[in-house]
């Protein structure tokens, strides 16, 4: 019962963190993309609602289960893109806080990385995948 609570504990905390970076990103999408072009990118605007809606498809997959591990190992590879992008090197010189923004970005990603791993749980989990995977017998 403890592992089924800490599970489902955990896929909402990720569903918690996406919907609110989806959230914010709607309710100021010109500001997100104002962001996105201070960081050097092209067709922010375009990029920032890409973003958003890859955000909700997180949530939902974190919410439902349904392809749940392939989205955690993409969560994970976006939150690393945004670590690099965002928070990387490059932003560390004028302000020693992106440094810390940057090495959190890597405990999120071992979180998903473990979630994708060990799946979403026996409980209020879709059962789709696009890989199979095969149960291990004890």
């Amino acid at each position: 019962m403890t592992k089924t609570i800490a599970i489902l504990v955990a896929r909402l905390i990720f569903v918690a963190v996406f919907l609110m970076a989806a959230s914010f990103k709607f309710i100021g999408m010109a500001q997100t993309a104002d962001y996105i072009a201070a960081a050097g990118f092209p067709f922010a605007l375009p990029l920032a609602w890409i973003a958003a809606l890859f955000e909700v498809a997180l949530v939902l997959a974190f919410l439902t289960g349904a392809y749940f591990s392939e989205a955690a190992v993409l969560a994970a590879a976006y939150v690393l893109f945004l670590a690099f992008a965002f928070h990387g090197p490059p932003h560390w010189q004028g302000n020693q806080d992106e440094f810390g923004f940057f090495v959190g970005h890597f405990t999120f990603i071992a979180g998903l990385l473990f979630a994708a791993v060990h799946g979403p749980g026996d409980v209020l989990a879709v059962r789709r995948r696009l890989i199979a995977r095969k149960r291990q017998v004890a």
